[in-house]
């Protein structure tokens, strides 16, 4: 087991439209969640590294999850710029090149993560993209590949981390997004989807949540739920 807190196990998606809405949500939850993923929605909506100081300054972790894909040379600046502002991951599409760009451009203390294949995607999706393999071959040989060009994790679904962990090492951390609490039924964009518990008896080191915290009633009391599932998945693993 790696030494992660199980309180920053859960990282929240704060998919919200602007940075006020992040600021107010990041209140309302308080303690129940240390990890967050601002993403390109708040990138574009302004005020996205004032968002990141801000959340830092309140001892709260911050996942840049912008998806860099670009000419490598680009991507390895753009990480460059990022690796001094106090983020613990940011997200690279998995183009060999690209991985190796960024982890070159890291520095010490920004992990990089790997996309291996989003889990809005399904077999019909990879099809339409051309790629002639199971969904789960590719996650495999992304990661192995995410493990050879210097990254420190992958984002993978939770269906895939089960047998990423009988082939790939270790110390390569898994996050995995597509996260329901109490059922693994496809809900919205997302089509390849675990519950919590699957996700950590699979190998998953972190799990990324949005919608079933953000729409609920007592969103804080969502979190607290899912931190009280992670404790006991974990604790028996």
């Amino acid at each position: 087991m790696k030494s992660i807190d199980n309180r920053d196990r859960l990282i929240f998606a704060m998919d919200v439209p602007d940075c006020d809405e992040a600021r107010r949500l990041t209140e309302t939850l308080g303690d129940s969640v240390t990890f967050y993923k601002i993403g390109l929605e708040l990138m574009m909506s302004g005020g996205y590294f004032e968002l990141l100081d801000w959340m830092l300054a309140r001892d709260k972790k911050v996942f840049c999850d912008l998806k860099f894909f670009d000419i490598p040379a680009t991507v390895g600046k753009a990480v460059r710029q990022l690796k001094d502002r106090g983020a613990s991951f940011v997200t690279v599409h998995g183009n060999q090149s690209i991985m190796e760009a960024a982890a070159e451009n890291k520095g010490d203390s920004l992990k990089v993560l790997g996309v291996t294949v989003l889990t809005s995607l399904d077999r019909g999706d990879m099809d339409d993209l051309g790629f002639d393999c199971d969904i789960e071959a590719l996650v495999l040989s992304r990661a192995r590949r995410a493990l050879e060009a210097g990254c420190d994790g992958v984002i993978s679904s939770g269906l895939e981390v089960a047998k990423l962990r009988e082939s790939v090492d270790e110390k390569l951390l898994v996050i995995t997004p597509g996260i329901r609490p109490v059922d693994n039924k496809p809900e919205g964009d997302q089509k390849r989807v675990v519950t919590v518990e699957t996700a950590f008896s699979n190998g998953a080191d972190y799990i990324v949540v949005g919608r079933p915290i953000r729409d609920a009633a007592d969103p804080r009391a969502a979190a607290e739920s899912i931190q009280a599932s992670i404790d006991s998945t974990v604790s028996s693993r």
